[in-house]
């Protein structure tokens, strides 16, 4: 499993979109858009989760940087979360 950030998100992004665009380059496992607890709007990034190494290198290889709703997409390889 490769868990992937999607950073710069139109804030009206949503999962199936993020799925669509990830599903293109191979199996997506899981999708989160990560919204505001308060007010349940976007917060702009998400996670994307794929189950092979080698279609998540593609699918970063090919998102990052990509325009999408005229934003330019920050994609790269998630770091865990600091403790």
């Amino acid at each position: 499993m490769v868990n992937i950030y999607v950073g710069n998100l139109a804030y009206n992004t949503t999962e199936e979109e993020l799925q669509e665009q990830f599903g293109a380059h191979g199996a997506v496992t899981r999708v989160k858009v990560i919204t505001d607890r308060e007010t349940g709007r976007s917060r702009g990034f998400g996670f994307v989760e794929m189950a092979n190494d080698d279609e998540a290198e593609a699918a970063i290889e090919a998102l990052n940087g990509a325009d999408v709703a005229g934003r330019k997409l920050v994609v790269n390889k998630a770091r865990p979360k600091a403790q």
